[in-house]
């Protein structure tokens, strides 16, 4: 009967049937076909139909949609524009103009009004003039508005004729006539366009050249970085920009109340109000790790999210740490998790924790037993997993019985697993019955031995997320499950009800990030630790060198969107090369040394060079390097037969050191009894009166000895998870060559005082960072990227 009843109005009969798999759904479509029917008679027209179907789906709250279909079977809302008011993507406007524009925002309409008064009897007058109720636009208004528009914007039409943007004329045309039928606007459009300018000429048919974009000079661009945490030479916005963005999207603080699928009690409008007065209409959010493992990539898109769009809006944002797991627990990742957040930019408004409100969350767990909305529960774990486990025996035992056993929970007399708090509701996934507490006899590292019980993610976030009147909770897809049990908890205690956005996750390929993973990883030697600079956890990649802005320049570009984001490592490299470009001073190292004597060294002593920290800016500054008669080339920029198209040092083919104003030619070259070359003998001719060599190379001459790291991929599958592509585990698909360590690589001594973390870029090799493991007489470098993406990777 329903299928006939939706598939009636014009549903197609697989969009029926996804209907009738949400319960509230079809029941409000029900009610609403129901009522049209009553009114017009049993055959609904297809506009009609979707009209309705439009009500029952985005008001989701039947206390005022009778009154809505009312106005839908009397013929008073007609369009899609009266029912949700909002902006529609308009085709190209103008006989074959170019560009499309959205028609501006427009005021609310049907479903905003009734959203904006939950709960007070609609005033009918007030909701028509909304709505546009009895609205009639004439075709002379029309004509008079479209020719008031094109007279405005006469001059740039004549000039740019149909390469004019065609829908700003269509946009202020529905300035001026909100409720006009859009088709008959773009119709007199076309019309008043072809009048004015004649038939299209060749010209006109011409594609427009596309603006070359203005490059931001390197300081701007550092000056947008810093202050914008934000994306820099790219066409993308920068993330406070996507973010001012979304709040178009989100509600206003204290309009809860505004969003889809909110449930409005008789007590919301007034502890709305409470929570006003509290936060006095500010932006509040918050990011709240678990304290059992290091924070990685996807956690930056979270903390950029989090802080960004609290930034971006004048809010704050509060770093909670969701410490309800007393075994996985340890003070190092605390500590840890946030250092990340202080590196990426970002300062909490307040460090709190969720056992802060052990003691609260306690009390409202018996308020919640006594309203008859929570049961003790003796089903074992293995019981009630999966996707449809048995009802529980015990869900209607007594009030008082409940509140006994909660308190022998309390009070250690239940074993772990013997008995939980649940509460009673059904979430999106059919999940019955969340568990709110468990027993745990395992000290807690804040609360000691106060507390043998805690609460669960289900029972706690959400709740905190109320006594810290958050008012934008935002969080990945996943938890989207959860949603209904997030807004049915407070309003089971009537307490402020925030509301939950959820956002799609950040994932990297060939990576890991699971906390169980990488200590698997940990445990079998593949790795080091946590902050192993091939992971990609932020400790990880802070020791191998990545600049927090880098990271959130990918998170920019990554976006802010709902959908779930799976990317390549070349692109988070790309970001990271952006930024070292100007925040990393030059010098010059050599990896494999390859001895070089100067038979005709110019002067007694060593020559003093003058190299600049940044060749393309020497504003920022030069160091000196000294050279002697012995330097060390790369054994890779000597052949001893020049192959076609080889450039760098050979005998009869001499090469310029770098910055040094010399060029050496061979002389002599010098092998070991396996006949392999260790060293060579040149002379040295200075570059003026030379001629021009065909390459220049780095160099080093009296150099300091370090150990270099270089990385690549540590898993050689895209997907090391996936059984499909890895059929033997993760752990079987590590890349052996994924660590290369060189013992006697050499660098110039400018870098003498570097400390950990400090990154250069050493000429012609790549981007290289200080690791914490340097000690005196011996610095270690880990290469972050090498100056272009390797061609070969995939």
């Amino acid at each position: 009967e329903a299928l006939g009843l939706f598939t009636g109005i014009g549903l197609s009969e697989a969009k029926a049937r996804e209907t009738l798999r949400n319960g509230a759904l079809s029941a409000l479509l029900r009610q609403a076909v129901l009522q049209a029917r009553s009114a017009l008679g049993p055959a609904l027209d297809k506009a009609t139909g979707t009209l309705l179907y439009n009500a029952a789906a985005r008001l989701k709250d039947p206390k005022h949609l009778g009154f809505l279909v009312g106005y839908i079977a009397r013929r008073e809302i007609l369009t899609d524009l009266q029912l949700n008011g909002t902006a529609r993507p308009q085709p190209p406007a103008g006989p074959g103009g170019e560009g499309s524009a959205l028609t501006p925002a427009l005021s609310p309409a049907a479903l905003e009004y009734v959203r904006s008064h939950p709960l007070e009897p609609l005033d009918a007058a007030d909701f028509e003039q909304a709505c546009g109720v009895g609205v009639c636009i004439t075709p002379e208004q029309i004509e008079e508005a479209v020719e008031a528009v094109i007279s405005e914007h006469r001059a740039e039409l004549l000039a740019e004729r149909y390469h004019f943007n065609m829908g700003l004329l269509m946009g202020e045309a529905r300035n001026r006539l909100r409720w006009a039928d859009g088709k008959t606007i773009k119709n007199e459009v076309d019309l008043q366009v072809l009048h004015l300018l004649g038939p299209k000429t060749e010209a006109d048919l011409e594609k427009k050249p596309k603006a070359a974009k203005a490059r931001l000079a390197p300081v701007e661009k550092q000056k947008i970085a810093v202050v914008e945490n934000g994306d820099v030479g790219t066409e993308t916005k920068s993330l406070l920009e996507q973010l001012r963005g979304e709040a178009l999207k989100f509600h206003k603080p204290g309009e809860n109340y505004k969003t889809e699928g909110y449930v409005v009690t008789p007590n919301t409008m007034a502890l709305l109000k409470q929570h006003l007065a509290i936060t006095s209409g500010q932006v509040r959010t918050r990011f709240p790790p678990e304290p059992n493992g290091i924070l990685h990539i996807g956690h930056a898109k979270a903390i950029n999210f989090n802080f960004g769009y609290a930034k971006a809006n004048g809010g704050v944002c509060f770093l909670r740490y969701d410490d309800t797991n007393p075994e996985k627990e340890e003070e190092k990742y605390f500590t840890a998790i946030r250092e990340m957040v202080e590196w990426l930019g970002y300062q909490p408004y307040k460090v709190t924790h969720a056992s802060d409100y052990f003691d609260q969350l306690y009390v409202w767990a018996l308020e919640l037993i006594r309203r008859g909305q929570a049961y003790v529960c003796h089903q074992k774990v293995e019981e009630i997993k999966g996707h449809s486990p048995p009802p529980s025996p015990w869900r209607d035992r007594p009030v008082e019985e409940s509140l006994l056993l909660f308190e022998d929970m309390r009070k250690g007399k239940f074993g772990e697993g013997e008995a939980t708090l649940r509460m009673k509701l059904v979430m999106e996934d059919g999940k019955m019955d969340p568990v709110a507490y468990r027993v745990k006899f395992t000290p807690h590292h804040r609360t000691g031995d106060k507390w043998c019980i805690y609460p669960t993610y289900d029972y706690t976030h959400c709740l905190c997320d109320s006594i810290e009147h958050i008012t934008h909770s935002l969080c990945t897809k996943e938890f989207q499950a959860r949603r209904s049990s997030y807004f049915w908890l407070c309003n089971a205690l009537d307490v402020y009800c925030p509301v939950q956005w959820e956002y799609g996750r950040l994932n990297l390929l060939y990576t890991v990030v699971s906390k169980r993973k990488i200590i698997r990883l940990v445990e079998t030697g593949a790795v080091r630790d946590w902050d192993d600079p091939r992971l990609f956890t932020l400790t990880a990649l802070r020791r191998r060198g990545f600049p927090p802005e880098a990271i959130n320049n990918f998170c920019a570009r990554v976006g802010v969107t709902v959908a779930q984001a799976t990317m390549e490592p070349h692109l988070l490299e790309a970001c990271a090369r952006e930024v070292l470009n100007e925040q990393a001073p030059r010098a010059m190292a050599v990896l494999e040394p390859l001895k070089v004597t100067i038979t005709n060294f110019p002067a007694p002593k060593a020559l003093e060079v003058l190299v600049p920290n940044f060749p393309a800016d020497e504003s920022q500054g030069f160091h000196k390097v000294p050279l002697h008669p012995t330097v060390y080339i790369e054994e890779t920029d000597f052949r001893e037969e020049a192959d076609k198209g080889y450039k760098r040092l050979a005998p009869g083919q001499p090469v310029g050191l770098r910055h040094a104003g010399y060029v050496i030619a061979v002389q002599n070259v010098i092998k070991d009894v396996s006949g392999r070359v260790i060293e060579l003998e040149v002379t040295c001719t200075k570059s003026d009166v030379a001629e021009k060599p065909k390459a220049f190379i780095h160099w080093v001459s009296e150099p300091l000895a370090c150990e270099v790291r270089l990385y690549e991929r540590l898993f050689l599958h895209k997907n090391p998870e996936d059984p499909s592509e890895v059929p033997g585990g993760f752990l079987s698909d590590i890349n052996p060559d994924s660590l290369r360590v060189l013992h006697n690589a050499l660098v110039d001594s400018s870098v003498l005082s570097a400390r950990p973390f400090d990154k250069f870029q050493f000429e012609r090799l790549g981007y290289f960072s200080v690791d914490p493991d340097s000690r005196e007489g011996k610095m270690v470098f880990n290469r972050t990227v090498t100056l272009k993406e390797d061609p070969g990777k995939a």
